[in-house]
């Protein structure tokens, strides 16, 4: 197995401490280590150092060496241009399938909460059992909602089971029906109470091979280019051809491009206590889920006050009978957010970005 962990996006919604420079994926959001080196540390006690690879915006090339000194150099993927997980993955594919061209490619998010490794790793080792019987299969981690979450994708089940695991039996691997992208808050509660809806959690696994071949089928310009930056590998024009090819592959996400257009794409579940961080309120509510309960990071002094997200700097700071709020603290910006409003945060992004408060983003 080789291990891609997607490390380029820019983490709007945890803005004012997730920036343009230094986005929530280099930021210590959970614990004393970055989301980074988490996602990190789930692999590599179980796996090789030289197969997990990073692929990140060729900007942010030097804070992933600091980050990650144990991981060759050369496992450090710089994209030449901010794309989606579409032009990500077929790169690394590229890079993966000139090395071997049958192994197996699990995709990681970078910024992602995992809080049972041992049955993260139980999937991982069945999957493999899975691709040596249904090689030609696309392979996605579910995870059980937990509740009604907006900002994340789903995927429906069909009841058809392609295989159940021999060492588990609550390990069974479902044809997807269809993805869903953030539903309204009444369709997200719906799917909460029902048992053949999932998050969606943006962990891919599958042959090398096999998504080249869908590459090819559903996305013929981007194969294109991906067959020509392969060519490329190990030659003086690998960095002329991957600058040139990589900015015309297509604009759009893996999940839009494929897997939702795809008939042997298969689900598995297992509790793998999994959480996006995509917004204040989730990292709230894994800081810690009691609604009357205050998570305040740094300095803070409090009169009466529920169900605060307090995340300051060097100033202190005073709240007096305030409830369901966010309040983050930088050194040259503060932001107060409703905590069932946090989605828009990205909406403050783009009216900055439109009055030119560049050094803000």
């Amino acid at each position: 197995m080789k291990f891609l962990i997607m490390a380029g996006g820019k983490g709007t919604r945890l803005w004012p401490v997730s920036r343009k420079q230094k986005p929530k994926q280099f930021q210590k959001l959970i614990s004393d280590k970055t989301m980074l080196q988490e996602t990190i540390g789930r692999i590599l006690p179980f796996f090789s150092a030289k197969d997990i690879y990073i692929s990140t915006n060729e900007i942010y090339v030097e804070e992933v060496k600091k980050e990650a000194p144990e991981l060759p150099l050369n496992n450090i993927i710089s994209e030449p241009a901010f794309r989606e997980t579409t032009s990500s993955i077929a790169l690394a594919a590229a890079i993966f399938n000139n090395e071997d061209k049958d192994g197996i490619m699990v995709i990681f998010p970078s910024d992602h909460y995992v809080k049972q490794v041992d049955e993260l790793l139980k999937i991982l080792k069945q999957t493999k059992v899975f691709l040596e019987k249904h090689p030609d299969y696309l392979i996605t981690i579910g995870a059980k909602p937990t509740s009604a979450e907006t900002g994340y994708g789903y995927i429906q089940r069909m009841e058809k089971k392609i295989f159940q695991s021999e060492e588990d039996e609550s390990l069974n691997f479902y044809q997807v029906e269809k993805f869903i992208e953030k539903p309204d808050l009444k369709t997200a509660e719906e799917y909460v109470l029902q048992d053949n809806f999932f998050w969606n959690t943006g962990i891919f696994i599958w042959k090398t091979s096999a998504i080249i071949d869908r590459f090819k089928k559903f996305l013929p310009n981007t194969y294109n280019r991906l067959c020509k930056i392969k060519d490329s590998i190990n030659t003086v024009q690998f960095k002329n051809v991957l600058n040139k090819e990589y900015h015309l592959m297509d604009m759009i996400s893996i999940d839009y491009g494929i897997m939702e257009k795809d008939d042997k794409t298969v689900v598995v579940s297992v509790d793998i206590g999994w959480s996006d961080i995509g917004n204040w309120s989730v990292l709230k509510d894994l800081l810690t889920n009691v609604s009357d309960v205050n998570c305040v990071k740094g300095e803070h002094f409090d009169i009466g006050s529920k169900n605060l997200l307090v995340y300051g700097s060097k100033k202190l700071i005073t709240t007096v009978g305030l409830k369901d709020l966010i309040i983050v603290d930088t050194d040259d910006v503060i932001m107060i957010c409703d905590k069932n409003n946090t989605q828009q945060v990205k909406k403050i992004i783009e009216e900055l970005e439109n009055k030119g408060k560049i050094k803000l983003l």
